[in-house]
């Protein structure tokens, strides 16, 4: 056993004592990501409802959606709850037994059957999110510094961890994850069961240190995970080498990359205030965090846009804005249907979606690559020149127009706002593209619909 930790460890992987609760039911437990639903309070209201009062990961999180606009005090006093209730879980018999081991598990949802994943912990000395660093786990998205620190705050001294964090795995051959699958399912799931508010079920098979079938699981992860190394060595050497890492790129972050960050941040931290005298290696809990890994190629993940809606903008002045784009061109268009079929057809450039009100737009440009790249730069011009602007990222079209359905024109007391509809996201040449450029612009893609994020489930010990 010793030796495939040691293997798994050269892989960033460590394997993680994992809390699951005794009891609790998915659909009352399990919360989905707190970075999602940013503009619709009554989503969270629903979940408390659906949470019932009984044990539940919604205690533990603080939803983005509540995050902005109250003072110092209040922000204190929610983290001061967050850790109260961690706290009152571990006292009051929540959870089984702590077993040490990776969760297989398997996602249904609403829009996709059967996404594969693996839960295990990752080094953070592995992982470095800024622009030019080369690690073994690299952020695919621009990390913003000024949405750290809250996040930071209440993970510093967090009784326990749980995590929405996924990495992925560059495996074209989609064969890693399906046969830890087969392995898995030998035995009788941890936990199975439908998820809230219509988000689809997930069941979870623990692969712990006590079954000899988990070991087979154990070192064959430990084998897939060194082979892709190695092809990474290879496939992805010159953009490393001119970025100066001597690393292999097995990881991408795929999902909650400041939350990942944040982790980060708080080790360095702590390793900072505890330095051993002699330079020795610390090895306390917040060294590592919790993740899932899944395969970039799985057929039941789909990379979607992440689009974005400019409050206090209307649509001539979002065009105006837009007019910068290398080869603008925009003409009107019929409706949603329509602006939706377009943006998604594939182009030599780029296209986006503009709508506010009952007004509809197509804009085109010159500049290819991964269509953030030219476009966030105009949106963050424009919002740092006015204190009146402000830009959200948006999962799934029906929000984005939802969001955008006001133009101003309506009534003087709402205030107009404009969605920017984004092309489709493609997997192909994705960690190439990572390896190459560097984490892509902040908000770039989004690994499904809303409603098929990762939902907190397991959890482990981390200042408890």
């Amino acid at each position: 056993m010793n030796k495939i930790r040691e293997r798994l460890k050269k892989c960033g992987i460590e394997i993680p004592e994992i809390l699951l609760p005794r009891d609790a039911e998915l659909r009352h437990w399990a919360v989905i990501a707190c970075d999602q639903f940013t503009q619709d309070r009554p989503y969270w209201q629903k979940a408390a409802a659906a949470a019932g009062g009984r044990p539940s990961t919604l205690d533990m999180i603080f939803p983005e959606a509540f995050l902005g606009g109250g003072d110092g005090a209040v922000l204190a006093a929610k983290i001061e709850s967050i850790h109260r209730s961690m706290q009152n879980c571990l006292d009051s018999g929540v959870f089984a037994p702590a077993r040490r081991g990776l969760v297989y598990l398997e996602r249904d949802t609403p829009f996709n059957r059967g996404r594969r994943g693996l839960v295990a912990a990752v080094d953070l000395e592995r992982y470095d999110w800024s622009p030019s660093a080369r690690p073994l786990i690299r952020a695919t998205e621009g990390t913003v510094p000024e949405r750290l620190p809250p996040r930071m705050d209440i993970r510093r001294n967090a009784p326990l961890e749980t995590q929405h964090v996924i990495l992925l795995i560059d495996d074209e051959k989609d064969a890693l994850l399906p046969a830890i699958g087969e392995m898995a399912k030998k035995a009788p799931p941890a936990y199975h069961g439908e998820l809230m508010l219509g988000s689809g079920s997930a069941g979870g098979w623990l692969l712990d240190a006590e079954s000899g079938a988990s070991m087979a699981a154990w070192a064959f992860l430990a084998g897939g995970l060194e082979e892709l190394a190695g092809r990474a060595k290879s496939r992805y050497a010159a953009s490393d080498a001119a970025g100066g890492g001597d690393e292999p790129f097995l990881f991408a972050v795929g999902d909650g990359n400041h939350s990942l960050a944040s982790a980060k941040g708080v080790w360095e931290e702590y390793k900072a205030a505890n330095a051993l005298a002699d330079g020795g290696e610390i090895n306390h809990p917040c060294r590592y965090a919790l993740i899932e890994i899944e395969n970039i190629y799985d057929p039941a993940i789909t990379f979607e846009p992440i689009h974005r809606v400019v409050f206090n903008l209307g649509f001539d002045a979002a065009l105006g804005i837009l007019s910068a784009l290398p080869g603008f061109s925009s003409r009107p268009l019929a409706g949603r249907e329509q602006m939706s079929a377009l943006v998604a057809e594939p182009v030599p450039g780029n296209r986006f979606g503009v709508a506010s009100g009952n007004r509809y737009a197509l804009v085109e440009t010159s500049a290819g690559g991964i269509s953030t790249a030219s476009l966030q730069p105009l949106l963050d011009s424009a919002a740092g020149g006015s204190n009146a602007l402000s830009v959200d990222y948006i999962h799934g079209e029906d929000e984005l127009f939802r969001l955008s359905a006001s133009d101003g024109a309506a009534a003087a007391s709402v205030p107009p706002a404009t969605g920017i509809l984004l092309p489709p996201v493609q997997k192909a040449g994705f960690f190439e593209t990572v390896a190459r450029c560097g984490p892509l612009p902040r908000k770039s893609f989004s690994m499904g619909e809303a409603v098929e994020k990762r939902f907190y489930i397991e959890c482990r010990k981390l200042f408890g």
